[in-house]
């Protein structure tokens, strides 16, 4: 199953359309609402969110993957989607490594080389930056976007929505809750609640929030 359909046009797709030509998968449809109608521009059609439907018809046995970086957003047009019961790619760049028993749900995305270690798990629309690190027995919910070059060590656990800042570490054991944000190159060394935002050396909480932006 080559054919790949992408939702979202911006500067996170066009690293997942570079990691998409790397595993060999034919970009057939490229979806976003900034564009107001469907078009047929030869190489692929490109057409607002509200034509999925259409192009499912058009390509039944194509793949999808959300390319967008926000994970609310991510997650909105995936339940948004969920009607249509589409098969979501898991892709998985050349250069990264994924160690054995790792387990990497649909929809996710793993950039170049990003290391996912023994008896990880991943879950559904997940980012694995580029360089990232998540280390052994760590359990990764959906829709977390894991920054680049962040280090996640044995036996983290990261709750749905979360997104880690490039270059954050997260010593073994720690719990972060749902919805968290860990700011870039912050060093978390304690558990972190959800909907909190935590920064610095050691991480500190700055606020609570109902949602995070990346």
């Amino acid at each position: 199953m080559n054919q790949l359909i992408i939702i979202g046009h911006g500067g996170h797709a066009k690293v997942v359309m570079d990691i998409a030509k790397s595993c060999n998968k034919s970009i057939v449809a490229i979806l976003d609402d900034k564009y107001t109608h469907l078009q047929d521009l030869s190489s692929y059609y490109i057409g607002p969110v509200s034509q999925a439907p259409a192009v499912k018809h058009m390509f039944p046995q194509a793949a999808w993957v959300i390319a967008i970086g926000n994970n609310k957003v991510r997650e909105q047009i995936k339940n948004r989607l969920t009607y249509l019961d589409l098969n979501f790619a898991t892709l998985v760049h050349p250069t990264a490594s994924i160690g054995s028993g790792g387990i990497i749900q649909q929809g996710t995305v793993v950039m170049p080389y990003a290391v996912i270690n023994a008896d990880a798990s991943v879950g559904e629309h997940c980012i694995i930056n580029s360089g990232s690190i998540v280390e052994h027995d760590s359990l990764i919910e959906d829709f977390v976007h894991i920054g680049p070059k962040s280090a996640v060590a044995g036996g983290v656990r990261i709750g749905k929505g979360c997104f880690i800042g490039i270059g954050a570490s997260i010593i073994p054991g720690v719990s972060i809750g749902e919805w968290s944000t860990v700011g870039a190159g912050a060093a978390v060394i304690r558990d972190v609640t959800s909907y909190e935002t935590v920064v610095g050396i050691p991480a500190t909480p700055i606020k609570r929030e109902a949602s995070n932006h990346d």
